[in-house]
């Protein structure tokens, strides 16, 4: 509601945010002219209660320092931050200057300077955040494009980030060699030194990756005014001009499929097939569990794709259950018969041996990796007619849509687990493959 009116809070971008200057004998006692603090809510009515809250801390300040107390109201922190969890760092400066009056004989009219947070000291508080909320793979996308930025701006203030700034940045990111950070050589250096290593090469990275660093990066600038450390993001008026070109994956061929379960890998031999007959990603299928297949009775085994002490999910609408298809039986009973199916097999293993069993078979055809694997599941169940929605159920696609256009998860419960066993049933590895 952009129209509401709340007093000394204003709406800022999705994020409303409250301001009320300090009186002047109060402000020079404090070294701030005035109380800042995001409200960490786009909500009117949420933003209202909040504002009231800060005012009257505000009150309690400015009453206690005209009155020449030696020590501010105080309040239980540890109660109010986890019955706030809005509450911004401003919280614990205000407790920090409650302590320093407490113990200190009130100074009119001193002005001491304001720290203001480096680049490198928002960024690492930000990768803090972020390393608890993010899986591996993802937290290291973060990080290196975060880490990448600060490498050529970390002394410089938060504040004192400009327009021209991002535009540097963008011109820099877009000289970077596809090779950077895959060797001993090339890891953990600075943007100006890998942008000098890329000279070198021709080849510069895509579009599509640059993209990612910078929207990364300027996430991080726009949790940055969440927090109440920026007014607003410097960068949010730059262009990001690079052209993207989505490489959708290849489906393999018949004969590629042959060939590749021909090899009967000892290492992911197993979990190729497995993706195959069931959509998995390469992740759900390596982090199974022997408690993760179960039995249905007279419509046999499932696989229960679920998060679980390996791994992760990477959407809410992963999270299904998959027929096991028959041809997967005799496999499921060569593997550990408690705890995970594929001990010690990571994703990047499995990336990395297929790209191996790629190169075996002469296979150079771009577009195809493993995640190919999922695709042919894909494409088979489209050739069978099988409808969208349905496949989207099955590989745990997000916002499937039925024939009529209406979100699939919207309005139903889902298919049965008889219409999931015929559709997994339909699939048929090519002529002459046996598991």
């Amino acid at each position: 509601m952009s129209s509401a009116r709340i007093r000394y809070a204003y709406l800022k971008g999705q994020t409303w945010l409250y301001r009320r200057n300090y009186p002047k004998e109060v402000a020079a006692l404090l070294g701030q002219q005035a109380l800042k603090q995001s409200l960490k809510t786009s909500d009117a009515k949420v933003a209202r209660q909040r504002a009231a809250e800060v005012n009257a801390r505000y009150e309690e300040t400015v009453d206690q320092v005209l009155l020449g107390a030696l020590s501010l109201p105080k309040r239980d922190t540890a109660s109010d931050a986890s019955n706030s969890e809005w509450a911004t760092p401003s919280e614990l400066a205000l407790a920090r200057l409650r302590t320093t009056l407490e113990h200190s004989e009130p100074v009119r009219y001193l002005t001491p300077v304001q720290p203001k947070l480096t680049v490198q000291e928002a960024a690492k508080r930000y990768l803090i955040l972020r390393q608890n909320e993010l899986r591996p793979s993802g937290f290291k996308s973060v990080r290196y494009s975060i880490e990448l930025f600060w490498s050529k701006y970390e002394n410089r203030k938060l504040v004192d980030l400009t327009r021209e700034d991002g535009r540097e940045f963008l011109s820099l990111i877009a000289q970077l060699s596809p090779t950077i950070g895959k060797s001993p050589k090339t890891r953990g250096l600075s943007l100006d030194t890998s942008v000098e290593w890329s000279s070198q090469s021709r080849t510069k990275i895509t579009g599509r990756t640059q993209r990612r660093i910078w929207s990364q990066v300027s996430h991080w600038l726009d949790w940055c005014v969440y927090e109440g450390e920026l007014e607003t993001n410097p960068f949010s008026s730059v262009r990001f001009e690079a052209k993207v070109r989505h490489q959708p994956y290849a489906v393999p061929s018949d004969k590629e499929v042959k060939q590749l379960l021909g090899l009967a890998d000892p290492v992911i031999g197993n979990v190729l097939l497995i993706c195959l007959l069931s959509g998995m990603r390469a992740g759900e299928a390596a982090g199974l569990l022997r408690e993760d297949v179960v039995n249905k009775g007279n419509l046999g085994g499932f696989f229960l794709v679920r998060p679980n002490r390996l791994r992760l999910l990477k959407t809410d609408a992963a999270e299904r259950q998959v027929p096991v298809h028959s041809a997967l039986d005799l496999v499921l009973t060569k593997l550990p018969s408690a705890g995970p199916l594929f001990p010690n097999l990571k994703v990047n293993d499995v990336t990395k041996r297929f790209a191996k069993l790629r190169q075996a078979l002469s296979i150079e055809r771009q577009g195809l990796v493993f995640h190919s694997t999922r695709k042919w599941f894909i494409t088979q169940c489209e050739r069978t007619g099988v409808p969208e929605h349905f496949t989207a159920s099955i590989v745990g696609h997000k916002s499937a849509r039925s024939e009529n256009g209406i979100t699939y998860g919207i309005y139903s419960a889902g298919i049965s687990d008889e219409q999931k066993r015929t559709i997994v049933d339909q699939i048929k590895l090519p002529t002459g493959c046996s598991p």
